[in-house]
């Protein structure tokens, strides 16, 4: 079973590190936890049922990887320092340095949105999952996944002035 799995594992990488990247926040342990994830996928690639959504499958198994990885990291504490990651490319332009000006205060913002809104709003608006598969992914009712993502919203307009 794990054959039948691995095209679409591989093909479903980059989304699954850029919601690894929402999660941690560091290039190096999201890289670790899609690894991971991706052994515990492989390994019980039985309990996949073939006909039901992969990539929601694979979100919850990545998710559920994380907390078990902050479960173990509340003895041993964070080494990851955010602000030491500077793999940024420059440009001379004007217009990358204010577009990056731009990204910087809206990645502010949803860094500073509390986990959960984070989350939701990774699954939602850059993952393009419904509601209903982002629920299921969080194990949270549908109603708290609109609640969330329209918190969240409107925290992100309040702190980029975008309103």
């Amino acid at each position: 079973m794990p054959a039948a799995i691995g095209q679409e594992l591989v093909a479903l990488l980059p989304r699954l590190r850029r919601f690894a990247l929402v999660l941690c926040r560091s290039q190096p342990l999201a890289d670790d936890l899609v690894q991971g994830a991706c052994e515990r996928a492989l390994a019980n690639a039985d309990s996949w049922s073939p006909g039901t959504k992969f990539d929601a499958w694979m979100f919850r198994i990545l998710r559920n990887y994380w907390i078990d990885h902050l479960r173990r990291m509340r003895t041993e504490g964070m080494a990851e320092d955010l602000s030491q990651q500077t793999q940024l490319i420059g440009d001379p332009g004007e217009g990358p340095i204010l577009s990056r000006l731009a990204l910087t205060d809206v990645q502010r913002a949803i860094d500073n949105l509390p986990q959960e809104q984070r989350e939701v709003l990774l699954l939602v608006c850059a993952e393009d999952l419904s509601y209903r598969e982002t629920a299921e992914i969080l194990g949270v009712p549908i109603g708290t996944v609109m609640s969330r993502l329209a918190r969240a919203r409107k925290r992100l307009m309040e702190l980029t002035a975008a309103a």
